[in-house]
């Protein structure tokens, strides 16, 4: 494969040896330990997937949605040491205990491997990559276009940021030009130190690849950890028994995010959506919530702010501790009371 094509880079040698010692790893893939695999749920019919190519519900908003600008924000530290930005979809921009961490950025126009075809972002990125401040960390929680996006990390392979991800999704970074001294992949429960903090790979439940061959990198949730406060990042996931033995061993945090869009009773072992995405939270041992992986592509069949508006719903009636920012908004979560549904000036003027 040409280096620096799209589909990114195939582990060999030393790197291919650390991930064949996996536990997860088996026959040449990665497993989910609960069994799960990577297709749909036999339930899905092939009109479920025609309404998905054909359209439907309004999948994308009327108009663009509000943002704010966080240049400002970010001049200064956070007072309570934590403060996340979310600027669309899983990119998250964290400050913990001033630490800056970015995950999964995408600033590409499609969650493709083509210019010109696949899901194109109805929301652009609040700001450039350029305007970002200096950054002590990028984290890729798995290699889908939607989360590792090829031209994004081209233009942060010049600059000094070293990237956290998951086993195997190195060879992708380093065949975009990411000296490999500034790769750290991990394995589940693995962390590795950074800057006075930590960052720890955790199970998530789902599956990996950007061609036709699945499952040759690993998927993994991850924990940034100051001397003070914990943040819970779910990467894609479905829901799985195994957020309570991430509580028990990395929490509690201050702040949890996961993903709430995008989803589908056909996927939900691979996807949470908002129910289950409470239902993670719980398992994770309550906490505030900020929803990802919503918001910016049209990747699924509901209605674009469905998992917002049913979120809200069913929060309110679990009494759940909720931080829905608009994008670019840069807030300190323990400051935010109650939730502003912003979304709604676009759909329903």
């Amino acid at each position: 494969m040409a280096k620096g094509s799209v589909f990114g880079g195939k582990a060999q040698g030393l790197r291919l040896e650390r991930m064949a010692a996996s536990r997860l790893f088996r026959e040449g893939f990665f497993h989910n330990t609960t069994g799960v695999g990577s297709g749909l749920k036999p339930g899905t019919t092939f009109s479920t997937l025609g309404e998905f190519f054909r359209g439907g519900t309004a999948r994308t908003p009327p108009g663009l949605l509000p943002t704010d600008s966080p240049l400002e924000a970010w001049t200064r530290p956070a007072e309570t040491g934590l403060r996340a930005t979310w600027l669309g979809h899983s990119t998250v921009l964290l400050e913990v205990d001033g630490l800056r961490v970015l995950t999964d950025p995408v600033w590409g126009e499609r969650a493709s491997p083509s210019a010109f075809m696949g899901p194109r972002r109805f929301q652009p990125m609040p700001v450039t990559l350029a305007q970002l401040p200096p950054l002590d960390a990028v984290i890729v929680s798995h290699d889908h276009y939607d989360h590792l996006d090829h031209p994004t990390i081209l233009e942060l392979a010049r600059t000094p940021v070293p990237f956290f991800t998951s086993l195997g999704v190195g060879a992708h970074l380093e065949a975009w030009g990411v000296p490999p001294e500034r790769i750290t992949e991990l394995d589940w429960w693995e962390s590795a130190e950074i800057g006075g903090g930590r960052i720890t790979a955790a199970p998530s439940q789902h599956f990996s690849g950007r061609g036709l061959e699945r499952n040759r990198t690993l998927w993994s949730s991850f924990v940034v950890e100051g001397p003070r406060h914990k943040v819970f990042f779910s990467g894609d996931t479905g829901l799985t028994e195994e957020y309570a033995e991430i509580r028990q061993r990395l929490g509690p945090f201050d702040l949890v995010m996961l993903e709430v869009g995008a989803w589908h009773p056909s996927w939900g072992d691979i996807h949470l959506g908002p129910e289950n995405a409470l239902e993670a939270l719980e398992l994770l041992g309550g906490g505030l919530l900020l929803p990802v992986h919503w918001g910016t592509f049209n990747l699924a069949l509901h209605a674009w702010d469905e998992p917002a508006e049913t979120l809200v719903r069913l929060g309110a009636e679990r009494g759940t501790r909720l931080v829905m920012p608009r994008a670019g908004t840069a807030v300190e979560p323990s400051r935010v009371e109650g939730v502003d549904p912003w979304w709604r000036t676009v759909t329903r003027r």
